[in-house]
């Protein structure tokens, strides 16, 4: 089938007429404020997707106090996360629990993570990652060996990286619905056999220091890589994003107002076109009807 053609307005109104008109210069006014609106939005939306380079970081490898970085009525804040921190406690022998998979080193294993009580005033449950096995067996072996070892429950300071909590992982259907596989504190919370204080929502990664490398050892565990928190991006692409979308939305209420006053002249000429259609028409029946009158009256005089 043919391509229909597009049909062609000519004479007046022009579209430059249509557009001139004062009802269509108030909506191009208006169609300018929201464009301009849009417009504010995407620069400030680009404003804050840049982010300056000489920003103040947080020093995480400075070690402070657990109590001096996180606040137990709240959660792991912005710049609490992965900070290294100092704490005294004693471990709870019998709440030590395995977490699967964990890489370390580039290897995946899992972790061995204890239940550290803080010491007064604070007096709190910690979550803390202590050691790493190669394999969930062998993770096992370790916690059992720790339970048994009597230096788990002496007094001790402790230092580590403070980290927030990791989301719920679903187990897959051959996996065991127990196996936790994620660092959860609220969870452990729910395991461990006497919670009487408030708990951490962190945990802990342990380091290798002071009598920590004697404890794992008679585990026969690895330390836990402890990685410094990468520093923040200087741009955010998802705000970017936005900003783009803003400037869209700007340039789509322009071409919203040429689009409505195009309808307009459109429909004009096609009202022009509709009328002259039915003068035509009406002229035409009009010349007919006085042809079939001067046709009867021939015929009459014949008669």
């Amino acid at each position: 089938m043919p391509t229909p053609s597009k049909p062609e307005y000519l004479g007046e109104p022009t579209l430059g007429q249509v557009m001139r008109r004062p009802i269509w210069i108030l909506a191009l006014l208006c169609a300018f404020i929201v464009a301009g609106a849009f417009a504010w939005l995407g620069q400030w939306q680009m404003g804050i997707a840049v982010r300056s380079g000489d920003q103040v970081t947080v020093d995480t490898e400075t070690p402070r106090t657990l109590a001096e970085v996180s606040d137990l009525a709240k959660g792991v804040t912005e710049d609490a996360a992965g900070v290294v921190v100092n704490v005294s406690g004693e471990f709870v022998p019998g709440d030590t629990r395995v977490v699967a998979p964990r890489d370390n080193a580039g290897k995946t294993g899992a972790w061995v993570v204890g239940h550290l009580i803080t010491d007064p005033p604070e007096r709190a449950h910690l979550a803390v990652a202590i050691g790493w096995a190669p394999s969930e067996a062998a993770a096992e072996r370790a916690l059992v060996a720790l339970d048994a070892d009597p230096a788990l429950t002496m007094p001790r300071d402790l230092q580590g990286r403070y980290m927030p909590p990791e989301g719920p992982q679903v187990p897959g259907p051959s996996d065991d619905p127990q196996m936790m596989r994620t660092m959860i504190p609220a969870h452990f919370a729910n395991v461990w056999a006497d919670v009487d204080a408030p708990v951490y929502s962190g945990y802990l990664v342990l380091h290798d220091d002071g009598d920590i490398p004697a404890l794992l050892a008679s585990a026969d565990l690895d330390p836990i890589d402890s990685v410094p928190p990468l520093p923040p991006e200087t741009v955010s692409w998802l705000n970017v994003f936005y900003a783009i979308e803003w400037v869209v939305f700007a340039g789509f209420a322009v071409f919203f107002w040429f689009r409505l006053t195009r309808d307009a002249w459109e429909k004009e000429h096609e009202l022009q076109e509709l009328e002259a259609e039915a003068a035509a028409s009406g002229a035409g029946d009009g010349t007919e009807a006085a042809d079939d009158a001067d046709a009867s009256g021939t015929r009459t005089r014949s008669e």
